[in-house]
């Protein structure tokens, strides 16, 4: 069937084995100090004929850590264990990209690494509750507003995450701009009424996110750098508006300067509105680096939207969660192992490294 989604492809100078990149994932593995453990090097191991590997949601710093078992990029204890996860995918030929990932208000402090403060570009809370291993479900607590200084800060532990994660032998990182998480809370104006220079019209809603890339791009090379936006996204209680267009549409223009993609994820398979095509064609238009678009894609439909030029690289979340040789099956249209959602985001090896591959299928 496919002629594009096996064969190798560029991401800027890295040459991919195909272009099927997986999704990064939360599975909340890492330990209770958010360190790294030994099972995690095990599940990316076992998924890098993927073209590309996008880590979970990776901490820069203590402040961005809000969720149980979440591992960061700010210790250098996190470095070493990192380090066993890059080797391991690289000893398997696969590429790896760090997803940095600061919760923002997205967070509790009992989840935290002592010190860690839940911040925000307003003061305004998320709906809803977030887990915590000690107290279970507890509501969102009202974030404290970055001074204007703090947020100069929080660029720059971005910037500092990054070239940890070169340290760590990762081949790059992308920015988490998407699902309600602190650079999106900048970008929309439901989370951030500020009144200084990052809120109140479209420059500044995008400063902060032009900021960061900017930053993290002189640090380690654009060519390093991704970022992933979730124009229509409404996760962790961002509400659409068609107002927000012109935000993503000048973001995606100027981020030509500073990344080698953009991830334009689409929620509407798990019931957000559907990204609008004459948007993902506008932001095609204006961002001119490599695009890889997410959400809900199958082998045929990823194979179309590479064949079209919509797209040079898919992306694939839960498939690659229950499929490690999800590569492998697409080759062969075998059948796909169906994921357990009970545990997603559970510890331990099951449901993370034990669901098997085509072989062991065969066998059994």
């Amino acid at each position: 069937m496919a002629n594009k989604l096996f064969a190798p492809a560029q991401l800027g100078g890295l040459t991919l084995s195909n272009p099927i990149v997986m999704a990064p994932m939360t599975r909340n593995r890492a330990t209770a100090g958010h360190d790294v453990t030994d099972i995690m090097a095990t599940y990316y191991e076992q998924r890098a004929s993927a073209g590309l590997l996008i880590t979970e949601g990776v901490a820069p710093s203590p402040n961005g850590n809000g969720y149980a078992r979440v591992p960061g990029l700010y210790t250098p204890e996190q470095v070493a264990g990192w380090k066993a996860v890059t080797a391991a995918v690289h000893a398997k030929g696969g590429r790896i990209f760090a997803q940095l990932m600061h919760t923002g208000r997205v967070g509790h402090p009992v989840n935290m690494h002592a010190g860690g403060q839940v911040l925000a570009p307003s003061a305004i809370a998320a709906a809803g509750q977030i887990y915590t291993d000690e107290q279970g479900m507890l509501d969102h607590p009202t974030p404290r507003a970055f001074t204007t200084e703090e947020v100069k800060a929080t660029v720059q532990e971005f910037v500092t995450a990054a070239q940890n994660a070169i340290e760590a032998g990762f081949d790059g990182v992308e920015l988490h701009g998407a699902n309600g998480y602190l650079i999106e809370q900048f970008l929309r104006p439901t989370s951030n009424t500020r009144t200084d220079e990052y809120g109140g019209s479209v420059e500044n809603y995008a400063r902060f996110a032009l900021e960061v890339a900017e930053g993290v791009s002189a640090a380690i090379g654009k060519e390093k750098v991704g970022i992933r936006l979730s124009p229509y996204g409404v996760f962790n209680d961002m509400p659409y508006s068609p107002e927000y267009d012109a935000i993503y549409t000048y973001l995606a223009e100027k981020l030509n300067d500073y990344v080698v993609y953009v991830h334009l994820v689409d929620h509407a398979s798990m019931g957000a509105p559907a990204v609008a095509p004459e948007i993902v064609a506008q932001i095609r238009q204006l961002y001119t680096g490599t695009l890889i678009l997410s959400g809900g894609y199958t082998a045929q439909t990823a194979e179309e939207a590479l064949e079209s030029g919509r797209a040079d690289l898919v992306a694939f979340g839960r498939p690659f969660i229950a499929n490690p040789d999800l590569v492998e099956r697409f080759k062969a249209g075998a059948d796909l192992n169906q994921p357990d959602f009970s545990t997603f985001y559970t510890p331990g090896e099951k449901g993370y490294t034990d669901y098997p591959v085509l072989a062991e299928v065969a066998e059994a």
